[in-house]
């Protein structure tokens, strides 16, 4: 005779929850989806909150890492692009430029590579317990956030002390809207490369090729008009999502202008459509995320 805990396998095996028999692990309608999603908030809250408070907790500066990092990045590429290849040359601050450029796109490419291994790292979760699998990435998203808050407070404070210095205008608080529309797109970038990397491994590299030529075409660390001019071509990089964000950020926080409707228009239009599409790719492979792990 079968023991129980044989008779749970079995049943779990088949894909039936042994305490009602109702199948488990099969992809529900994405309302019922949504709903489960918004049920386990309080989770996807704490575990997003736990994991940036302790991301640092082995290294022996902590937390100070959050300040460091985005400064150490930054005058990295200060030192090859401002006093090495010049790419500042005639810009009125061309330190600030940059360093906006890097920090905002380190935020976003940190999603992209992300997401190629969010799942498997969760592995253990995924096997033990029955959720709906957009909340790893949601909660990896917001994760980022919590972290990129200090990054921004740096950011800030980086502009105003460094020469030329850039000084507080009103216009800055239009900062937390562009913040917004970056995280929106971030989630909708991650959830589309969490399929991908769950499914193909070996993605994380071509993804990294992918972000570094992102980064080229962002206008990170140079004005792409520097380089390019030809007009179709300028057009065709400024519908990037990402160029639109960081060049919004440079405007309201070094011009102390309001970026114009088209800007706006385009990064808000990439940002939810990317999210929904990425959102639904994600949600129609949820019966394989436990299934491939097993």
């Amino acid at each position: 005779m079968k023991s129980t805990s044989d008779v749970k396998r079995a049943l779990e095996a088949k894909g039936l929850d042994p305490s009602g028999l109702s199948r488990i692990g099969v992809r529900p309608p994405l309302g019922e989806y949504l709903l489960q999603l918004w049920q386990r908030r309080h989770f996807i809250w704490y575990d997003a909150h736990h994991r940036a408070s302790t991301q640092n907790s082995r290294m022996r500066l902590g937390n100070i890492w959050l300040i460091l990092r985005p400064l150490v990045d930054a005058s990295f590429y200060f030192i090859i692009f401002g006093l090495v290849l010049d790419a500042g040359r005639g810009m009125d601050n061309f330190p600030a430029f940059l360093l906006i450029g890097i920090l905002l796109f380190r935020s976003t490419s940190t999603s992209i590579a992300g997401g190629a291994s969010v799942l498997r790292s969760n592995k253990a979760m995924i096997k033990a317990f029955t959720f709906p699998r957009a909340s790893i990435p949601i909660a990896a998203v917001l994760q980022a956030t919590m972290t990129a808050v200090f990054t921004m407070g740096v950011m800030c404070f980086a502009i105003i002390a460094i020469p030329p210095h850039a000084f507080p205008q009103l216009t800055w608080i239009l900062l937390i809207p562009i913040f917004v529309i970056q995280t929106v797109l971030n989630l909708g970038l991650l959830f589309i490369t969490a399929r991908i990397g769950f499914h193909v491994p070996d993605m994380a590299n071509v993804l990294g090729v992918v972000s570094r030529f992102l980064m080229y075409g962002s206008g990170v660390m140079f004005p792409i008009t520097r380089f390019v001019d030809n007009p179709a071509a300028i057009a065709v990089l400024e519908m990037n999502p990402l160029y639109q964000i960081i060049d919004m950020m440079r405007t309201v926080l070094l011009d102390g202008q309001v970026p114009d409707l088209r800007a706006w228009t385009i990064a808000i239009l990439w940002a939810i459509g990317i999210l929904v599409v990425g959102f639904v790719y994600f949600w129609r492979a949820e019966e394989s995320y436990g299934r491939e792990l097993g």
